[in-house]
């Protein structure tokens, strides 16, 4: 069955670059171009950071780093072991992390489908993105960059936090944290409500989507439907993503005080002014 399923969908074309020379399969993987390149980057870029971590003083995975350039160095380019790595390393990912998108164009086209995975990984790229080129670049210098190492980059969202005082009071940051914990509470409803009906009591059988439906509308009076729920999970999802891109972009660039002295506009409305209360 799997197997006339797979020759079923397996059909020549709807390739963006190559043609018929890199429509094939290894496995129960696409290829195309695209996945060519996809490993060629994700290649490149991971034993450069091995390369650049054996130049290093510790093998230690905790604490190897590899920094962005300084800041004199501006937008320029940096000598490979003053940041020129990071530079080489950040290409090599935004390279691997849109080809990986572009190839799934190409299985959507293959497919006759919608476009919506790819849009939904293009959000994620943006936010990193956002990071390493944006804000930097926006900035002047790509030692704004974060580095890549796992104690160096939580020192790095650390400093930045405290650069702004209380960083949880970036407006955007609030809306961006609500998005992730509404996307983590739909899913929790989606995801138990659907177990809920295909894992029944033993000796019953497996309920039908009336049945979710219904327990929604009982719960709370309405019921978005099997479509809407997919369709707000992928909303909440992507302002999520969109929404945590925003919020560091404008810090700096665009806001260079702590976040906390952004909400006196609150308190210099005029019904809080003498005048108004009398």
């Amino acid at each position: 069955m799997l197997l006339s399923y797979e020759r079923k969908y397996r059909v020549r074309g709807g390739t963006l670059i190559g043609g018929d020379l890199f429509d094939f399969w290894i496995g129960p993987f696409y290829v195309g171009f695209f996945g060519v390149t996809t490993a060629l980057f994700a290649l490149l870029g991971t034993l450069l950071i091995f390369y650049a971590a054996s130049l290093g003083p510790t093998w230690n995975p905790w604490l190897i780093s590899i920094a962005p350039p300084d800041l004199s160095y501006g937008l320029a380019l940096a000598p490979l072991r003053e940041g020129g790595f990071w530079q080489i390393i950040t290409v090599c990912a935004i390279g691997a992390f849109c080809s990986w998108a572009l190839r799934q164009v190409e299985i959507c086209r293959k497919l006759g489908i919608g476009y919506h995975v790819p849009v939904a990984f293009s959000v994620a790229i943006f936010a990193y993105v956002s990071l390493v080129v944006i804000r930097p670049w926006l900035l002047g210098a790509w030692g704004h960059g974060f580095p890549y190492g796992i104690f160096s980059h939580l020192d790095w969202v650390s400093n930045v936090g405290y650069q702004y005082l209380h960083f949880h009071y970036n407006p955007a940051h609030m809306i961006a944290v609500s998005f992730f914990f509404t996307t983590t509470f739909a899913l929790a409803l989606h995801g138990g409500v659907i177990l809920s009906a295909v894992n029944p009591r033993k000796g019953e059988p497996v309920k039908t989507p009336e049945y979710e439906d219904t327990f929604f509308r009982d719960l709370m009076g309405y019921s978005i439907g099997t479509m809407g729920i997919h369709r707000l999970g992928l909303l909440l999802a992507l302002n999520a993503g969109v929404w945590s891109a925003i919020c560091i972009i404008i810090s700096g660039p665009m806001w260079t005080r702590g976040w906390p002295e952004w909400w006196t506009w609150w308190l210099d409305l005029p019904i809080w002014s003498s005048g108004a209360v009398s």
